[in-house]
């Protein structure tokens, strides 16, 4: 008897720790399914604000290079009846392409507008006291301005006014290019987000206030963000964190990924409800607690769940994988436009810095030649007062493929549009001799296009341009030695009348 009921004892015991070890073994399952799950949401929703940062950053590309071009046009051809006629022609058309854009406009120093996108809109309308008005008044740069939302006056829309200042010829204040962006738009794209019932996303501007919400409401709309824990953590971990936040605006909990808009004031923000997420955790912690005499039933279903699961955890990371490779080529393809000129394809004056300034270190480090051309189209503003912008616009294309045509020998030489009419040719390991050579071929091949210009001697559209070739050392102050010496020595084939090459200020 004694011995059957050590026996019992023993299976008792053993039960005991069995339960007891099963026990323990499933808390810490499910213990770390809670980790795993809110892991997971982590990584998602780390991914969808890295694609809703990429998704701003195109959309404020596409205004910040509009509002560049307009800057241009302006300080380029003046405020002059015939010049602002076309301005709003080219706004309007301009509008048409921006679906993000409510409206554009130029205002005068005065605050008076002077060219719009849209057609009509209410007389003697005067922005002097709008706060973008005062700041680029009162500062002497032209990086773009972003401004609390407003109301628009010519519609009524939630607007974001993101601006630019304009510059007379003598540097002065000469106004503003303001584009407003339609706050609705990125609505729109949030409504193809799957964030579930509580979830939440927004773009929110550096400065503190809130831009865009949904859900969204009025009262949240350049609503001050200072004094919330979500903006207290991005100012802390910027340019990109995680962290579960209870909101300010709903009181609902939920795990957020904050990430900085690359070259703008701004970030956005992707959260979703830490209750919805652990939903489905619950209710499994729940099932687990029916007993012992269900576990191995209820194992099995678990089993045949977390098959599942895992087939649609491989089928989510197989997405993941393919979404971030195309962010990735959309990440590249943007990258690119921002490096090339719009209307010529030739590379923009961000790339020729970026391109001179290291083959400039690189011929100091080598101890080699850099040569530079600069090509101005002769009387190039008599062309298009006589023929118009259009078939300026024209005209500098066909110039631009030329060049490119004449320089294409070598992968190391570089074209691009230093601005208005100049072009700049760099040529690496290049001799003055050989950078003449360059330049007249140029000049000939420009000539041979036979383009007519009655304002120009000899009835056709010629260049002028100047070279310079230097061994730079490195004690020198850079690029900008060269960019002089072959400005002047342009500006001297001008002055000998044009449609020649002068090198008479080369420096080595």
């Amino acid at each position: 008897m004694e011995r059957f009921k050590k026996q019992h004892i023993s299976a008792s015991i053993f039960v005991a720790i069995v339960c007891l070890c099963l026990v323990c073994v499933d808390a810490w399952r499910s213990w770390q399914g809670r980790s795993i799950e809110l892991n997971e949401t982590e990584i998602a929703v780390a991914n969808l604000s890295r694609g809703m940062e990429i998704q701003a950053r195109a959309t404020i590309k596409e205004l910040d290079l509009t509002l560049a071009n307009i800057v241009e046009r302006v300080e380029h051809d003046g405020t002059s009846p015939a010049a602002l006629s076309y301005l709003n022609t080219v706004l309007a058309a301009t509008k048409s392409e921006l679906p993000q854009a409510y409206t554009l406009f130029v205002y005068d120093q005065d605050g008076t507008r002077i060219a719009t996108s849209q057609a009509v809109l209410p007389e003697h309308l005067n922005n002097t006291h709008r706060d973008y008005f005062a700041y680029h008044r009162n500062h002497n740069d032209q990086q773009l301005h972003f401004s609390p939302p407003i109301h628009s006056r010519s519609g009524g829309n939630w607007v974001i006014p993101i601006s630019q200042r304009i510059n007379k010829p003598d540097g002065s204040f000469g106004g503003i290019a303001l584009a407003t962006l339609d706050i609705d738009y990125f609505l729109k794209f949030f409504d193809n987000l799957d964030i579930g019932k509580a979830g939440a996303v927004a773009v929110i501007a550096e400065e503190g206030f809130m831009i865009a919400r949904r859900p969204f409401s009025d009262e949240l709309v350049g609503k001050d963000m200072h004094d919330t824990d979500l903006y207290r953590s991005y100012v802390a971990n910027q340019p990109a964190g995680t962290a579960i936040i209870k909101s300010a605006q709903d009181g609902v909990t939920r795990i957020n990924s904050y990430r900085k808009v690359a070259d703008y004031p701004l970030f956005v923000a992707a959260a979703l409800s830490a209750d919805e997420v652990l939903a489905a955790w619950w209710k499994d912690t729940l099932i687990h607690t029916v007993g012992i005499l269900s576990l191995v039933l209820l194992l099995a279903i678990l089993g045949r769940r977390l098959v599942k699961k895992l087939e649609e955890r491989n089928l989510m990371d197989v997405e993941v994988q393919r979404s971030r490779l195309e962010l990735e080529r959309l990440n590249e393809t943007l990258e690119k436009q921002a490096m090339q000129d719009g209307l010529t394809g030739l590379a923009n004056r961000r790339q020729l810095d970026i391109r001179l300034e290291s083959e400039y270190r690189r011929a100091v480090r080598q101890g080699t030649r850099i040569a530079l051309i600069m090509i101005d189209v002769d009387f190039f503003k008599k062309y298009n007062d006589l023929y118009g912008h259009a078939a300026g616009d024209e005209c500098l294309k066909a110039i631009s493929r030329t060049i490119l045509t004449v320089t294409s020998r070598r992968s190391g030489d570089l074209v691009a549009r230093y601005g208005g009419e100049e072009i700049i040719v760099i040529l690496p390991d290049t001799d003055i001799a050989g950078a003449k050579t360059v330049a007249e071929a140029i000049r000939q091949a420009v000539l041979d296009l036979k383009i007519a210009h009655q304002q120009n001697a000899g009835g056709y559209v010629t260049v002028s341009a100047g070279v310079a070739s230097i061994i730079p050392q490195a004690d020198t102050d850079g690029p900008g030695l060269l960019i002089n010496a072959v400005d002047k020595a342009l500006y001297k084939a001008k002055a000998k009348g044009r449609n020649l090459v002068s090198d008479e200020y080369h420096v080595g």
